[in-house]
């Protein structure tokens, strides 16, 4: 494979992958090495390291990945 083809193979992989998780969806990535999806994170307080003053963190979106099962066996 040419690396041009690789490049609009990921950007196509990216560009899916991408519109399933803004939608809500679950995105497997094969059988047994793991999926994606999306999870709520709330607001919270945190702490600026440098001054120690209080801030407020706002709630989002973050990306989960969970392992598979053979992903988890290969590794351990």
């Amino acid at each position: 494979m040419s690396e041009a083809d690789a490049k609009r193979a990921l950007d196509a992989f990216i560009n899916a992958t991408t519109k399933a998780l803004k939608k809500g969806d679950r995105v497997s990535l094969g059988e047994g090495f793991g999926s994606l999806s999306i999870s709520k994170r709330s607001a919270r307080t945190g702490r600026n390291p440098q001054t120690g003053k209080e801030i407020k963190i706002a709630a989002k979106n973050v990306v989960k990945f969970k392992a598979g099962a053979e992903l988890s066996k290969a590794v351990n």
